[in-house]
């Protein structure tokens, strides 16, 4: 088969890899710089599994900004384009997607479009609304950012929204490129693939949200948080996963998809999902708050990243206490050696860890680690277990 992969993201990359072990793909962007690495095979973001595929392993794969050569002959695009949550409209701004499909099917009608991208619950039928007798797919991803090509690789299950033999078809070829045989695979509608995607992401949310509510409990009750939790998670109805106190959710995913399907529940009678939501706010106003109530004069924020082995800082949630604490008049630098910047939203940006560790009263870190236990007493966290 020959595949185009429109978009080089976490989604898109890992996608466009998996499919290059047993296809012909080319993975399109806009930018060039991408397209240059992954065309001398280095991956332009991390991922340890991505790296290491580049590397070590043969792949049937090019690069291209040239969109329309990569739509002519393929037999499937995939589209993998940013869909951000845009508030003025209080819905996905799916209108790369939309472009991606139409200018696709303008220079290869018969081509079969694959969504790859988040969208709101429907978007699909009114696409194929728009083009009637094309064949439209939705395919949701279930990826952790820095694991992506892994979770591809070993995958929790492959849901395709389409139940004729073309979705079968689509559901082997992407359990073909993955290291599993026992796969669960589910085909639905299209519309049901979308809601399935938005709610196991809201579930995820919600249940950070109610490991961090918890955390919060303990904390304004001078009670061992993990003692707690430990109990719960022995419940094998609830058990021991995602269950690590934090700063809240970040990230690219888990914000815009509980937002979006709030919006999707406009008329349905729900309190849940804008608990979740809410929650969120309340647990960084909270952080907040207990960082002030130390009266640090200068507080150093370590990593703005979402989580450990990842470059995305998007809506990573520290990013959402700097900004309070910012608001109080509280000096604040930052840690972080992906920025090249010496400046980060009027806060200054430092990259030796020796003199941000001089410079700062208190360092605020959403995830523990080792390289601060030299200061182990300036440290503020609510990471009770060392991972995400």
């Amino acid at each position: 088969m020959r595949i185009a992969v429109v978009g080089t993201g976490y989604v898109g990359l890992s996608n466009a890899v998996i499919l290059a072990r047993h296809n012909h793909v080319i993975a399109v962007d806009i930018d060039a710089d991408r397209v240059e690495m992954i065309s001398n095979r280095r991956s332009p973001i991390i991922d340890a599994e991505l790296s290491e595929y580049f590397a070590n392993v043969e792949l049937n794969l090019v690069a291209t900004l040239d969109a329309e050569a990569a739509y002519r002959d393929a037999d499937y695009v995939i589209v993998a384009t940013p869909t951000n949550y845009d508030p003025d409209t209080n819905a996905f701004d799916t209108s790369s997607v939309e472009e991606v499909t139409a200018a696709a099917l303008k220079i290869n009608p018969a081509a079969r479009i694959v969504v790859k991208s988040t969208v709101p619950v429907g978007f699909t039928e009114q696409l194929r609304r728009r083009h009637p007798n094309r064949t439209i797919l939705f395919s949701p991803e279930f990826l952790r950012e820095g694991r992506a090509l892994f979770d591809n690789l070993h995958p929790s299950r492959i849901i395709v929204g389409d139940q004729s033999e073309i979705g079968e078809s689509f559901a082997q070829m992407m359990l073909s490129g993955s290291l599993e045989t026992n796969v669960p695979v589910l085909l639905t509608n299209a519309t049901e693939a979308e809601a399935i995607k938005l709610f196991s992401n809201t579930y995820l949310a919600l249940r950070v949200a109610y490991f961090n509510e918890l955390d919060t409990y303990a904390a304004l009750h001078g009670l061992d948080s993990r003692q707690v939790i430990d109990g719960v998670g022995l419940d094998p109805r609830i058990g021991t996963h995602y269950n690590n106190p934090s700063f809240g959710y970040g990230g690219y995913c888990l914000p815009k998809d509980t937002r979006q399907l709030l919006a999707n529940y406009d008329q349905v009678p729900q309190n849940l999902i804008t608990a979740v939501v809410d929650a969120n706010r309340t647990r960084k106003d909270f952080v907040a708050d207990d960082i002030l109530s130390r009266h640090p004069r200068t507080v150093g924020i370590y990593r703005l990243i979402m989580k450990e082995g990842s470059d995305n800082f998007r809506e990573s949630a520290v990013q959402g206490i700097m900004k309070r604490i910012k608001a109080k008049g509280i000096e604040v630098i930052v840690y972080e050696p992906c920025l090249e910047h010496d400046s980060f939203f009027g806060s200054k940006v430092l990259s030796d860890l020796d003199e941000f560790k001089l410079e700062s009263d208190l360092i605020i870190a959403n995830r523990h680690t080792g390289l601060l236990d030299d200061v182990a007493a300036k440290v503020y966290t609510r990471d009770l277990y060392g991972r995400d």
